[in-house]
Protein backbone atom coordinates (compact mmCIF):
# COMPACT_ATOMS: atom_id res chain seq x y z
CA UNK A 1 0.00 0.00 0.00
CA UNK A 2 1.23 3.43 -0.76
CA UNK A 3 0.01 7.26 0.15
CA UNK A 4 0.80 10.08 -2.04
CA UNK A 5 2.77 13.03 -0.51
CA UNK A 6 2.88 16.41 -3.23
CA UNK A 7 2.52 13.90 -6.06
CA UNK A 8 5.03 11.34 -4.61
CA UNK A 9 4.00 7.45 -3.77
CA UNK A 10 5.37 6.68 -0.37
CA UNK A 11 4.90 3.34 0.48
CA UNK A 12 3.15 3.54 4.17
CA UNK A 13 5.70 1.53 6.28
CA UNK A 14 7.96 4.61 4.98
CA UNK A 15 5.83 7.14 6.15
CA UNK A 16 4.80 5.48 9.31
CA UNK A 17 8.51 5.15 10.51
CA UNK A 18 9.54 8.96 9.53
CA UNK A 19 6.32 10.23 11.16
CA UNK A 20 7.35 8.36 14.48
CA UNK A 21 11.25 9.06 14.40
CA UNK A 22 10.05 12.52 14.06
CA UNK A 23 7.49 12.67 17.05
CA UNK A 24 10.26 10.93 19.83
CA UNK A 25 13.32 12.55 19.15
CA UNK A 26 14.30 14.83 21.95
CA UNK A 27 17.44 17.21 22.12
CA UNK A 28 17.55 15.74 25.96
CA UNK A 29 18.65 17.89 28.77
CA UNK A 30 20.44 17.11 31.78
CA UNK A 31 18.60 18.66 34.97
CA UNK A 32 22.04 19.06 36.47
CA UNK A 33 24.15 21.05 34.53
CA UNK A 34 20.86 22.55 32.12
CA UNK A 35 23.21 20.78 28.62
CA UNK A 36 21.82 20.23 26.14
CA UNK A 37 22.17 17.12 24.04
CA UNK A 38 22.04 15.64 20.38
CA UNK A 39 17.91 14.67 19.49
CA UNK A 40 17.96 10.80 19.84
CA UNK A 41 14.56 8.51 21.18
CA UNK A 42 16.09 7.79 24.35
CA UNK A 43 18.00 10.05 26.51
CA UNK A 44 21.99 9.72 27.10
CA UNK A 45 22.98 6.84 29.53
CA UNK A 46 25.23 9.68 31.03
CA UNK A 47 26.15 13.53 30.78
CA UNK A 48 29.03 13.71 29.83
CA UNK A 49 29.72 17.37 31.30
CA UNK A 50 28.34 15.85 34.64
CA UNK A 51 30.70 13.11 34.96
CA UNK A 52 33.55 15.37 34.23
CA UNK A 53 35.51 15.97 37.76
CA UNK A 54 34.80 19.50 37.65
CA UNK A 55 30.63 18.64 37.90
CA UNK A 56 29.17 16.03 39.59
CA UNK A 57 25.99 13.83 39.35
CA UNK A 58 23.37 13.78 41.70
CA UNK A 59 23.24 11.00 44.26
CA UNK A 60 20.05 10.24 43.03
CA UNK A 61 21.45 9.67 39.77
CA UNK A 62 21.08 11.05 35.85
CA UNK A 63 17.97 13.04 35.36
CA UNK A 64 16.78 14.16 31.73
CA UNK A 65 14.32 16.64 30.59
CA UNK A 66 13.24 18.01 27.20
CA UNK A 67 12.74 22.30 26.33
CA UNK A 68 8.92 21.22 26.05
CA UNK A 69 9.05 20.02 29.53
CA UNK A 70 11.09 23.34 31.34
CA UNK A 71 8.72 25.28 29.50
CA UNK A 72 5.52 23.68 31.53
CA UNK A 73 7.59 24.22 34.91
CA UNK A 74 10.07 27.01 34.40
CA UNK A 75 9.23 30.68 33.10
CA UNK A 76 11.95 33.33 32.44
CA UNK A 77 13.17 36.16 34.48
CA UNK A 78 14.11 39.18 33.36
CA UNK A 79 15.69 42.15 35.35
CA UNK A 80 18.01 44.96 34.87
CA UNK A 81 21.64 44.78 36.38
CA UNK A 82 23.33 48.03 36.32
CA UNK A 83 23.27 48.69 32.73
CA UNK A 84 22.33 45.48 31.33
CA UNK A 85 19.58 43.29 31.58
CA UNK A 86 20.00 39.78 32.97
CA UNK A 87 18.15 36.57 32.07
CA UNK A 88 17.30 33.63 34.07
CA UNK A 89 14.73 31.23 34.98
CA UNK A 90 12.84 30.88 37.64
CA UNK A 91 12.61 28.45 39.64
CA UNK A 92 16.55 28.37 39.16
CA UNK A 93 17.21 25.75 36.82
CA UNK A 94 20.97 23.50 36.27
CA UNK A 95 23.93 25.59 37.87
CA UNK A 96 21.51 28.68 38.36
CA UNK A 97 23.55 31.08 35.98
CA UNK A 98 21.83 34.31 34.22
CA UNK A 99 22.49 35.49 30.60
CA UNK A 100 23.10 39.09 29.97
CA UNK A 101 21.92 41.00 26.90
CA UNK A 102 24.15 43.36 26.00
CA UNK A 103 22.71 46.57 23.92
CA UNK A 104 25.43 48.48 21.22
CA UNK A 105 24.57 50.34 18.65
CA UNK A 106 25.67 48.29 16.33
CA UNK A 107 23.58 45.29 17.80
CA UNK A 108 22.62 43.09 20.57
CA UNK A 109 24.57 40.23 22.24
CA UNK A 110 23.76 37.75 24.63
CA UNK A 111 26.51 36.61 26.81
CA UNK A 112 26.06 33.14 28.44
CA UNK A 113 23.22 31.28 28.30
CA UNK A 114 20.38 29.54 29.76
CA UNK A 115 18.39 26.21 28.96
CA UNK A 116 14.97 27.65 28.54
CA UNK A 117 13.83 29.48 25.42
CA UNK A 118 10.30 29.93 25.07
CA UNK A 119 8.13 33.13 22.76
CA UNK A 120 7.77 35.14 25.18
CA UNK A 121 11.64 35.95 25.69
CA UNK A 122 11.99 35.96 21.95
CA UNK A 123 8.89 38.18 21.74
CA UNK A 124 10.53 40.22 24.65
CA UNK A 125 13.84 40.53 23.11
CA UNK A 126 13.06 41.55 20.02
CA UNK A 127 11.33 44.44 21.81
CA UNK A 128 14.25 45.75 22.76
CA UNK A 129 16.02 45.22 19.67
CA UNK A 130 17.23 41.82 19.03
CA UNK A 131 19.92 39.65 19.22
CA UNK A 132 22.71 39.60 16.50
CA UNK A 133 25.04 36.56 18.27
CA UNK A 134 25.37 34.84 21.37
CA UNK A 135 28.89 34.16 22.79
CA UNK A 136 29.25 31.98 26.00
CA UNK A 137 32.08 31.92 28.56
CA UNK A 138 32.49 28.02 28.81
CA UNK A 139 30.67 24.57 28.43
CA UNK A 140 28.97 24.73 32.06
CA UNK A 141 26.95 27.82 29.92
CA UNK A 142 26.84 26.40 26.94
CA UNK A 143 22.84 24.80 27.62
CA UNK A 144 20.21 25.08 24.98
CA UNK A 145 22.52 27.64 22.60
CA UNK A 146 21.20 26.10 19.40
CA UNK A 147 18.02 26.38 20.05
CA UNK A 148 18.23 30.40 21.27
CA UNK A 149 20.75 30.45 17.84
CA UNK A 150 17.61 29.28 15.91
CA UNK A 151 14.99 31.48 17.71
CA UNK A 152 16.85 34.53 16.21
CA UNK A 153 16.94 33.13 12.85
CA UNK A 154 20.70 31.53 13.07
CA UNK A 155 22.73 34.12 14.56
CA UNK A 156 26.57 32.97 15.46
CA UNK A 157 27.52 31.64 18.61
CA UNK A 158 31.01 32.30 19.45
CA UNK A 159 32.75 29.45 21.55
CA UNK A 160 36.44 28.83 22.13
CA UNK A 161 37.93 26.02 19.72
CA UNK A 162 39.65 24.46 22.80
CA UNK A 163 36.46 23.22 24.54
CA UNK A 164 35.48 21.91 21.28
CA UNK A 165 35.04 18.34 22.74
CA UNK A 166 32.44 19.38 25.24
CA UNK A 167 29.75 20.53 22.69
CA UNK A 168 27.08 17.95 23.00
CA UNK A 169 24.70 19.68 20.15
CA UNK A 170 26.50 20.75 16.97
CA UNK A 171 25.15 22.93 14.28
CA UNK A 172 26.33 25.19 11.45
CA UNK A 173 25.38 28.20 13.93
CA UNK A 174 28.46 27.43 16.06
CA UNK A 175 31.51 29.71 15.29
CA UNK A 176 34.27 28.61 16.93
CA UNK A 177 37.64 30.59 17.24
CA UNK A 178 41.16 29.79 18.22
CA UNK A 179 42.79 33.08 18.90
CA UNK A 180 43.91 34.83 22.21
CA UNK A 181 41.18 37.46 21.61
CA UNK A 182 38.14 37.89 19.11
CA UNK A 183 36.13 41.12 18.44
CA UNK A 184 33.20 39.98 17.29
CA UNK A 185 31.26 43.59 17.74
CA UNK A 186 32.67 47.25 17.78
CA UNK A 187 33.59 47.53 21.29
CA UNK A 188 32.75 43.87 22.13
CA UNK A 189 35.87 41.50 22.65
CA UNK A 190 36.12 37.72 23.56
CA UNK A 191 39.40 37.11 25.69
CA UNK A 192 40.79 33.63 26.19
CA UNK A 193 42.32 33.54 29.65
CA UNK A 194 42.00 29.80 30.64
CA UNK A 195 41.43 28.36 33.80
CA UNK A 196 38.43 26.54 34.69
CA UNK A 197 38.34 25.55 31.16
CA UNK A 198 41.04 25.70 28.34
CA UNK A 199 39.24 27.80 26.07
CA UNK A 200 38.15 29.62 29.15
CA UNK A 201 36.65 33.27 27.38
CA UNK A 202 35.41 36.85 29.21
CA UNK A 203 34.56 39.58 27.29
CA UNK A 204 35.05 42.58 27.47
CA UNK A 205 32.95 45.86 26.84
CA UNK A 206 34.28 49.31 26.04
CA UNK A 207 31.52 50.65 26.41
CA UNK A 208 30.19 49.36 29.77
CA UNK A 209 30.39 51.98 32.76
CA UNK A 210 30.08 54.81 31.30
CA UNK A 211 33.16 54.52 29.01
CA UNK A 212 35.01 53.05 31.62
CA UNK A 213 35.08 49.49 30.34
CA UNK A 214 33.13 46.61 31.79
CA UNK A 215 34.34 42.95 32.22
CA UNK A 216 31.73 40.26 31.37
CA UNK A 217 33.01 37.23 33.20
CA UNK A 218 31.20 34.27 33.46
CA UNK A 219 33.03 32.06 36.29
CA UNK A 220 36.26 32.31 34.91
CA UNK A 221 36.40 35.40 37.30
CA UNK A 222 33.99 34.31 39.75
CA UNK A 223 32.29 37.32 41.48
CA UNK A 224 32.51 36.49 45.31
CA UNK A 225 29.46 36.76 47.51
CA UNK A 226 30.97 39.85 49.34
CA UNK A 227 31.64 41.75 45.89
CA UNK A 228 34.90 42.64 46.74
CA UNK A 229 37.04 40.09 45.43
CA UNK A 230 36.86 37.46 42.40
CA UNK A 231 38.12 33.79 42.74
CA UNK A 232 39.63 31.78 40.50
CA UNK A 233 38.72 27.80 40.49
CA UNK A 234 39.00 24.37 38.62
CA UNK A 235 36.42 23.15 40.62
CA UNK A 236 33.45 25.40 42.24
CA UNK A 237 31.21 22.74 43.39
CA UNK A 238 34.16 20.57 44.12
CA UNK A 239 36.20 23.11 46.09
CA UNK A 240 39.28 22.46 43.79
CA UNK A 241 41.17 25.92 43.09
CA UNK A 242 43.53 26.58 40.53
CA UNK A 243 47.30 26.62 41.02
CA UNK A 244 49.92 29.72 40.72
CA UNK A 245 50.68 29.49 37.88
CA UNK A 246 47.17 29.26 36.12
CA UNK A 247 45.68 32.88 38.40
CA UNK A 248 48.94 34.45 36.91
CA UNK A 249 48.06 33.42 33.31
CA UNK A 250 44.28 35.31 34.03
CA UNK A 251 45.56 37.86 35.39
CA UNK A 252 48.77 38.72 33.04
CA UNK A 253 45.73 38.05 30.10
CA UNK A 254 43.87 40.68 31.42
CA UNK A 255 46.64 42.99 32.40
CA UNK A 256 46.47 45.18 29.31
CA UNK A 257 42.63 45.89 29.40
CA UNK A 258 40.70 48.29 31.28
CA UNK A 259 37.19 47.65 32.74
CA UNK A 260 35.65 49.55 35.90
CA UNK A 261 32.72 47.13 36.39
CA UNK A 262 33.21 42.57 36.66
CA UNK A 263 29.67 41.28 36.03
CA UNK A 264 29.71 37.75 37.47
CA UNK A 265 27.63 34.70 36.31
CA UNK A 266 25.08 35.28 38.99
CA UNK A 267 21.65 37.46 40.11
CA UNK A 268 23.78 39.85 42.35
CA UNK A 269 27.23 39.17 41.36
CA UNK A 270 28.39 42.83 40.01
CA UNK A 271 31.61 44.52 41.30
CA UNK A 272 30.31 48.18 40.66
CA UNK A 273 33.74 49.67 40.74
CA UNK A 274 37.55 49.67 40.44
CA UNK A 275 37.51 46.20 38.57
CA UNK A 276 40.64 45.79 37.54
CA UNK A 277 42.17 46.84 41.01
CA UNK A 278 39.99 44.17 42.21
CA UNK A 279 41.18 41.72 39.49
CA UNK A 280 45.10 41.78 40.56
CA UNK A 281 43.77 42.16 44.53
CA UNK A 282 42.46 38.97 43.96
CA UNK A 283 45.07 37.07 42.23
CA UNK A 284 47.49 37.91 45.07
CA UNK A 285 46.19 37.01 47.60
CA UNK A 286 44.75 33.79 46.14
CA UNK A 287 48.69 32.98 45.10
CA UNK A 288 49.44 34.12 48.90
CA UNK A 289 46.79 31.34 50.65
CA UNK A 290 48.02 28.91 48.42
CA UNK A 291 51.21 29.31 49.41
CA UNK A 292 51.04 30.09 53.06
CA UNK A 293 52.33 27.44 54.83
CA UNK A 294 50.19 25.07 57.11
CA UNK A 295 49.74 26.17 60.86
Amino acid sequence: MAAAIDGVQWPLFVLFVTVREAAVREAWICTTCGTQYEPSEEPPVRCAICEEERQYVLPTGQVWTTLAQLRKSHMATFRREAELIGIGTSPAFGIGQRALLVRTPAGNVLWDCVSLIDQAMVDIINALGGLTAIAISHPHYYTAMVDWSAAFGGIPVYLHAADRAWIMRSAPCLELWSEQTKQISPGLTLIRVGGHFDGGTVMHWAGGAGGKGALLSGDLLQVAPDRKFVSFMWSYPNFVPLGEKAVRAIAGRLEPWSYEVIYGAFWDRVIARDGKRVTAASAERHIAILNREAR
